[in-house]
């Protein structure tokens, strides 16, 4: 069901949708919304968040806190209601998606952040919230700056970033050293005649199929992000990438050796940043001595080097390779909301992200010590 919009300020209305046929009709005012929000990144799309939902949702705790202004759609807050480990909002996205956020206008003066904040508190009622992986920047921010109960701020995942800049620059940015060697890789994928092509929208559904299908290829008999290989992603990826694609948000790019498919990349695009998301590579390339890598990273950049977007994300993790490039550190935010009589909840919360974090940094010392 959806819940009856009720008055805040003069003009300003509030509404609690649950229903998810409510949610699919969103989209235009949704798309709307989000070109007006400069911080927001594809994972707060509607193709995105709806998709998300219908693979992963579960039925009945759908919870999107919503403001319009003269029935003008203004702000939103994805959010569904999980039990367990304790009574609470999450974003919609879950752990496939690398950013969560609300969405509020650029435009805003503080008045539809605080009657989405207010909302959130009401709808919350017996429920912590707590937002994770939250860009620094980003719109939940505005709403934790409000909020008048019991809220806190930690750490969550690192991101690493580069400037969105040419591929030249990238290389220039280099030790010298090291710069020959990826000019050298440059040369080595044009004289292997590697070619590459951006995806058509007609024809994003069918290269997606192939690239979950390298992707598992490349990674066979090793350890794998497990949800890739599952059907509901690729269900989810193949649902949301081609509305993305036809609205600018997304760019499938697939690579040839030899007139055959040998490697496809989804990117995500955004006003503040572009992102490699997933891609799959078949392990002919390597045997060629093709540097993955760094083919995936020039393609990634015909769609930053003009300049127009503020980073170029390597997402979340922090792994060796990615340092190569020597990137910047972001840690994204959790942002954890209570009400006074849902304190307990939020002191849990931040127990067991404590206890987290410490056997985290037990693990990275043990880790350490063996490679001594």
């Amino acid at each position: 069901m959806t819940t009856t919009a009720h008055p805040t300020l003069a003009a300003y209305t509030t509404e609690l949708v649950t229903d998810e046929n409510a949610f699919a009709g969103l989209a235009p005012a949704w798309g709307r919304l989000y070109r007006r929000c400069g911080t927001a990144t594809p994972f707060q799309s509607h193709a995105w968040l709806h998709s998300w939902w219908r693979s992963y949702g579960t039925p009945g705790r759908l919870r999107l806190v919503l403001v319009r202004y003269g029935g003008e759609l203004v702000g939103a807050a994805p959010l569904t209601l999980v039990h367990r480990p304790l009574p609470t909002l999450v974003p919609l996205g879950g752990a496939i998606s690398d950013y969560a956020d609300v969405l509020l206008s650029d435009a805003d003066d503080g008045r539809v952040a605080d009657a989405l904040t207010r909302e959130l508190a009401e709808a919350a009622r017996t429920a912590l919230i707590d937002f994770r992986e939250v860009r620094p920047g980003g719109a939940a921010e505005r709403v934790y700056d409000r909020w008048r109960g019991p809220c806190r701020k930690v750490p969550d995942s690192v991101c690493l970033e580069l400037p969105a800049v040419s591929m030249d620059e990238l290389v220039g940015r280099l030790p010298s050293s090291k710069a020959q060697r990826v000019r050298a890789k440059l040369r080595k994928l044009g004289s292997l005649g590697v070619r590459r092509d951006v995806v058509p929208p007609d024809g994003v559904d069918a290269a997606l199929r192939r690239l979950l299908d390298l992707h598992r290829l490349q990674w066979q008999g090793r350890k794998v992000t497990t949800e890739h290989l599952q059907s509901r992603f690729q269900e989810h990826l193949v649902r949301s990438v081609g509305p993305m694609v036809r609205s600018g948000d997304a760019v499938v790019t697939e690579f040839r050796l030899d007139d055959e498919v040998v490697a496809v990349d989804l990117t995500l695009l955004a006003p503040s940043l572009a992102g490699g998301y997933l891609y799959g590579a078949h392990p002919r390339l390597r045997e060629r001595k093709a540097d993955v890598a760094v083919m995936l990273l020039d393609a990634c950049t015909q769609h930053t080097g003009t300049g127009e977007r503020g980073a170029l994300s390597l997402l979340r993790g922090d792994e060796p390779y990615k340092h190569h490039w020597r990137p910047e550190p972001v840690v994204n935010q959790r942002l954890l909301l209570a009400r006074r009589r849902t304190a307990p909840l939020l002191t849990a919360a931040l127990c067991d992200a404590a206890a987290r974090q410490r056997i985290k940094e037990v693990r990275q010392r043990w880790k350490e010590r063996r490679q001594e």
